[in-house]
């Protein structure tokens, strides 16, 4: 079978491209972007891509056009295929058909599905079961972002943005959990949900898919996601957290189990990792891995690219880079960073990008969460219609940004941690910014 895959340079797309490959399929793919890391992967996989969306790329060979959340009416491509009838299908649909065989490991929540993906598909692969996985980021254990394995079981970073133009459900209502972990549930993508309640409402939607025979994993003490199991459940629950059986807490660089007496080196920093780990562990527990034994498996756990990574170091500057880009996930970070460094200021560079972020919604959450920072450099794009001054703390030297040429050369200047948090890539800031320093 041929395939054509419309915005296949995201993660999400990149790996089902990588996964239809391992399949014996005929991948093609179009993007606005086509650009390294995620080109060179999909190239070295045999897929030819197609910079922009010429409509002359469909040729009469294709059986089938996977279409993006991205792709809106009105692209060419997407255009083409509905009055060619051409059939498509979307992304998550595709990979919903794909692991219908497979028992299905879903990690949803606001944020940290990244790292706790990459952990239960490292517990779960340490323990010989061969998982197929398809990760939000590229794991360092793993070094790709998606694969089929063995057949058998499948964990997939369960995102509740939604499907496609045609389908306005969240994404992981396809995947057919048989064990779906919330590890947290906080309002997020503006663009798409009016409050809260509506996305528990695609929460609760997802738990109707989970079997009796399955497990839903939640995090304890959460009440928007007490509320979502109280809406209804039809398998087996797990808790995790505090008060619950498995419970965790990140001790310099150690990784402590107070009911199983246990220990482990760690890789990771900070509370929020740990509870990461927590579902992890709980979420290979439903699967028959023993507590004690997964949480051992955490021990050769190297993390995931983008979720706080050391760039660079010297005596007088450390450079850390991380995918933050939530108000919680942001005050995490920026916690960790100054609780192990207290004495050396520290500078936070965040981006504005994320449509929630651009349409000011957490503005006031924004501001209290990054008060672990001595500075913080909000860069914001041109297009913002909302007075971006807001974010500005008083008595500190926070600043606005939108010129990233003239910020590259300020922050080789700095002293003490230097962190950039965004969902994106700054436009390369941050290797231009190590560059200079490792070359001055």
């Amino acid at each position: 079978m041929k395939i054509h895959i419309l915005g296949i340079c995201g993660t999400f797309m990149g790996g089902l491209a990588q996964l239809c490959i391992a399949r014996g399929w005929q991948v093609e793919g179009s993007d606005q972007h086509v650009y390294p890391p995620m080109s060179d992967q999909l190239v070295e996989a045999g897929i030819r891509l197609h910079e922009g969306f010429d409509p002359q790329v469909l040729t009469a060979d294709v059986d089938l056009v996977v279409i993006g959340n991205a792709l809106s009416r009105g692209n060419p491509c997407v255009e083409a295929v509905l009055d060619q009838r051409i059939p498509f299908i979307s992304g998550p649909e595709l990979l919903g058909r794909l692991t219908q065989d497979m028992q299905v490991l879903a990690v949803a929540g606001t944020h940290g599905k990244t790292t706790t993906t990459s952990m239960l598909a490292w517990i779960l692969d340490r323990a010989g079961y061969e998982p197929g996985f398809l990760v939000g980021g590229v794991p360092t254990d793993f070094g790709v972002s998606a694969r089929l394995g063995g057949g058998q079981y499948f964990v997939v970073e369960a995102d509740e943005y939604d499907t496609a133009f045609f389908d306005k459900r969240s994404k992981f209502v396809h995947y057919h959990p048989d064990v779906f972990g919330i590890n947290n549930l906080e309002f997020d993508h503006a663009d798409i949900f009016a409050n809260l309640e509506a996305i528990e409402t695609q929460f609760h939607h997802a738990i109707r898919r989970v079997p009796s025979t399955g497990f839903v994993v939640v995090r304890n003490q959460v009440e928007s996601i007490a509320r979502v199991i109280d809406r209804g459940l039809w398998s087996g629950l797990i808790s995790v957290g505090s008060e619950t059986d498995v419970s965790m807490s990140a001790d310099g660089e150690s990784l402590y189990y107070p009911t199983m007496g246990q220990r482990v080196r760690w890789a990771m920093r900070g509370s929020h990792n740990a509870a990461n780990a927590e579902m992890a562990v709980a979420m290979a527990h439903a699967v028959n891995i023993p507590l004690d034994q997964a949480f051992q498996a955490l021990d050769g756990f190297s993390g995931v690219a983008r979720r706080l990574n050391c760039l660079y170091e010297s005596v007088r500057l450390t450079i850390w880079d991380d995918f933050a880009h939530h108000p919680t996930a942001i005050e995490a970070t920026l916690d960790t960073l100054s609780a192990e460094n207290s004495e050396a200021p520290l500078i936070a560079v965040i981006e504005l990008r994320s449509n929630t972020m651009r349409a000011g919604v957490h503005v006031d959450t924004l501001r209290d969460a990054v008060r672990a920072a001595s500075e913080v450099v909000w860069v914001i794009p041109d297009s913002m219609t909302w007075d971006a001054t807001r974010l500005l703390r008083p008595e500190t030297d926070d600043r606005l940004s939108t010129d990233i040429d003239a910020l590259a050369n300020t922050l080789t200047e700095c002293t003490g941690t230097l962190v950039f948090m965004s969902n994106g890539g700054f436009g390369g800031l941050q290797s231009r910014v190590v560059s200079t320093l490792k070359t001055s």
